[in-house]
């Protein structure tokens, strides 16, 4: 018999992988694992903010992400940096800002290992409703999305003879990525998450012919390491977000076996 913690714990992760999946397939396309990186490490500016807002955690760092979104956006459009050079320079400076205005509240006790790593074991009933309900939120939003997105994804010229916007498509993609962050930090933690993103579409991508299977099989590798992560978790006692993580890695390195197996096959049969 699983206890009340444990079962919560799983329709969590259960809830955020099914969003995570589709979401990480555009990450993955697009080349964006240092932006969902940069906006993962602003997380830790967001719990600052809402701490000084007296605001809740989730929406304190959806604010601060979505506001690093727009500002990625604009330093693309006029300064003319590289966007490596612009990621990074956010990312590592919305990191040490944060960290340094956690110091200024010495009376609030803050774990920052849960920030950092997840405490998936501690979700509420109230995190499971905004999980599941903001991720249903953020999937409608994405199929809105998914034609001018891929658009843009397979060509921003075909995008505009399309009329399909591309850059506002991206701007509002980067906001969902923002909305997918905050409420996944509780659950796997600001270094985890961005590995729950890619990992599981990186793996889907091996057997998927056209988007719409990679982006299901993206949730179902999510599905399956959430589940195979915990129970592990539960077996070993290791950590609860990691494990996850270093599940959805045992899948993909599955994943890729038949195709190491099959090219040494070929250059046997050759030889």
């Amino acid at each position: 018999m699983l206890d009340d913690f444990f079962v919560r714990a799983l329709v969590a992760g259960i809830g955020l992988a099914v969003v995570t999946g589709p979401v990480g397939c555009f990450i993955v396309w697009r080349r964006l694992a240092y932006f969902g990186e940069t906006i993962a490490h602003s997380s830790l500016l967001g719990v600052a903010v809402a701490i000084l807002s007296d605001v809740n955690l989730t929406l304190g760092i959806f604010f601060t992400a979505t506001v690093v979104v727009f500002i990625v956006f604009l330093l693309e459009r006029r300064e003319g940096l590289p966007t490596d050079t612009i990621l990074g320079l956010l990312a590592h400076g919305g990191l040490a800002l944060g960290l340094v205005l956690l110091s200024f509240f010495p009376g609030v006790r803050i774990d920052l290992h849960a920030l950092l790593f997840g405490d998936i074991l501690a979700v509420s009933r109230h995190d499971l409703l905004v999980i599941w309900v903001g991720g249903a939120i953020v999937l409608g939003l994405l199929c809105c999305l998914w034609t001018p997105l891929l658009l843009a994804t397979i060509s921003n010229d075909l995008s505009t003879v399309e009329s399909r916007k591309p850059l506002m498509s991206k701007l509002l993609f980067g906001v969902l990525v923002a909305a997918v962050i905050a409420v996944a930090v509780k659950i796997v933690g600001v270094l985890l998450i961005v590995a729950l993103l890619i990992i599981p579409a990186a793996t889907a991508r091996r057997f998927a012919n056209i988007p719409e299977t990679m982006a299901i099989g993206a949730a179902l590798v999510g599905v399956v390491s959430v589940a195979g992560g915990l129970f592990a978790s539960l077996q070993f006692d290791t950590p609860s977000g990691p494990s996850i993580v270093v599940a959805a890695l045992i899948c993909f390195v599955l994943a890729r076996i038949p195709i190491v197996f099959l090219k040494g096959t070929k250059q046997t049969t050759q030889t």
